[in-house]
């Protein structure tokens, strides 16, 4: 014990912004990595941590991963103090509540709770500037499968719709107009400086006019919103954006083919490509080598991409409702980072038993498909019982 209270006061001397203590035993935090004052990174998943820890000196942590841990409770007294975080990562706990004081977290732009027990969400988290939001594997009953669906923002306007159905107060009514600029301004100059995104969604347009990406100038631009248009291929300025960018949302559009322009945005964490016309994806989408999650669901893929099993750092696949017939279960024990996969809705006739050997999946979704087994029963207990079922009927 002495060893490590040595250890983490030399780290703080020497002034450590990132710690990775993942897949290890701790119950708590130590108090002398509480008090880190420089630290800005720290990852502590895969541990056995059952409630949030406090952080009263970690004034400049931006990121705090505590997924896969048994985390029970998450209260204000947790949050105070994380005034600069932007990304918090709580996903595979035993959460059954989110607080209204969730909102002390001005700056959280990503927030993933999915696998956890919450059956509500505090109307006051649409106040939050969210860019993501995850929330599949949850019990939840106050927000319509539908919006969830639709994806963060229309999760967050709901949300807000329900704090003005229950009487808005004056500071609703500015959330609801601080980010709209006048009406003849093409271009969303607030969003580009103060929230980094570069918005230019639910336009109709065929193509994305130079004057959006002109607005840039010099300001650093982290997420993208080209959603709800009428786009047939992306915009080649697009790779302007390769330095920086880390959140791209293209769905809802015409398109049928992924242009190389994307290929080379080796900074994307996050893609959204639901509601187009997609039936491949081209293999440059190997050099993807941060991404996380990509959704395509609601295209016409037929199998799952072959370059999705060659991109280690995927945490979540979405492909619900498309006709895919087939997926490769030896191919996919590799991806040792895969958390969730949705295959809901498509056309699989039968479950590889192979599958379940994917023992990191913690969100398996297969209703909707016309295979007979495992069935509904089993469907129903959740993905450890589909792995296991599965596991059972491997060929000795």
């Amino acid at each position: 014990k002495k060893r490590n209270i040595f250890v983490f006061h030399l780290l703080r001397i020497i002034g450590l912004k990132h710690l990775d203590c993942n897949s290890n035993l701790l119950e708590a935090v130590p108090p002398e990595l509480a008090n880190m004052e420089s630290l800005e990174l720290l990852y502590l998943r895969r541990n056995k941590l059952r409630f949030l820890p406090e952080f009263p000196s970690c004034r400049l942590l931006k990121e705090l991963h505590v997924g896969e841990n048994q985390i029970e409770i998450l209260g204000p007294e947790h949050l105070k103090h994380l005034n600069s975080i932007l990304v918090l990562d709580l996903r595979d706990n035993k959460l059954k509540s989110v607080p209204d004081e969730i909102t002390l977290l001005q700056s959280l732009e990503r927030l993933d709770l999915s696998n956890n027990d919450i059956s509500s969400l505090p109307c006051s988290l649409g106040k939050l500037h969210l860019k993501f939001l995850a929330l599949e594997g949850n019990p939840l009953r106050t927000i319509r499968r539908e919006i969830i669906n639709k994806g963060t923002q229309e999760v967050l306007k709901y949300l807000r719709s329900k704090i003005k159905d229950d009487g808005p107060s004056p500071s609703d009514s500015v959330i609801g107009t601080a980010m709209t600029l006048p009406s003849e301004s093409r271009v969303n100059v607030h969003a580009i400086i103060t929230l980094k995104i570069l918005d230019y969604s639910d336009k109709q347009t065929t193509l994305i006019p130079d004057e959006v990406f002109d607005a840039v100038k010099s300001n650093v631009i982290t997420s993208v919103n080209f959603s709800k248009n009428q786009l047939c291929e992306i915009p080649k300025r697009i790779v302007e954006l390769k330095e920086m960018v880390s959140d791209v949302n293209l769905s809802f559009n015409k398109l049928s083919f992924i242009s190389l322009e994307l290929c080379m945005l080796q900074k994307l964490t996050f893609l959204d490509l639901r509601n187009n016309f997609l039936n491949s994806l081209p293999e440059e989408m190997e050099s993807l080598i941060k991404l996380q999650t990509i959704n395509l669901s609601f295209n016409r893929f037929k199998i799952l991409p072959e370059v999705l099993y060659h991109i280690p750092t995927l945490e979540t696949i979405l492909i619900s409702n498309n006709q895919v017939g087939s997926v490769d279960p030896q191919k996919m024990k590799a991806m040792e980072n895969l958390i969730t996969l949705d295959l809901q809705n498509n056309d699989l006739l039968q479950i590889p038993p192979e599958l379940g050997n994917c023992v990191n999946l913690r969100t398996l979704l297969l209703d909707g498909n016309p295979f007979r087994v495992p069935r509904a029963a089993i469907l129903m207990k959740g993905t450890a019982a589909i792995l296991e079922y599965l596991r059972d009927r491997i060929p000795t």
